[in-house]
């Protein structure tokens, strides 16, 4: 049983670590182009800001996931039903801020808990 619990940890985990890489490769072709190359891909930015000459683009994601609860269900014996976790309702962000140096994408940053 811990066996099984481990490999679906570490399977969970393996999924995690593909997202990040698929939006990395998907960020990694904005570097070197131009910033309407960025916006005519993402829309316009939540958000910019400028300073000596350098513009920051950031894009949020927000999103709300559910987990439901899991009943622990104990023999009678035991003391009959209870136990077990409740749902929760767990807000998901990502904000992803492109540096613009010259005009052209330089790099970006991802921060959060929803970007990969």
């Amino acid at each position: 049983m811990r066996s099984a619990a481990l490999l679906l940890l570490l399977g969970l985990l393996g999924g995690c670590a593909n997202l990040l890489a698929e939006r990395q490769a998907y960020l990694n072709q904005f570097i070197g182009k131009p910033e309407s190359a960025v916006v005519q891909a993402m829309g316009v930015p939540s958000r910019s800001f400028e300073t000596a000459g350098v513009t920051y683009l950031a894009y949020s994601e927000h999103r709300i996931d559910f987990i439901p609860g899991t009943p622990m269900y104990a023999p009678f014996y035991f003391g009959g039903y209870g136990g077990g976790f409740p749902p929760q309702i767990v807000q998901m962000d990502c904000e992803t801020t492109f540096q613009v140096v010259d005009g052209k994408i330089s790099t970006y940053t991802l921060r959060g808990n929803a970007c990969g």
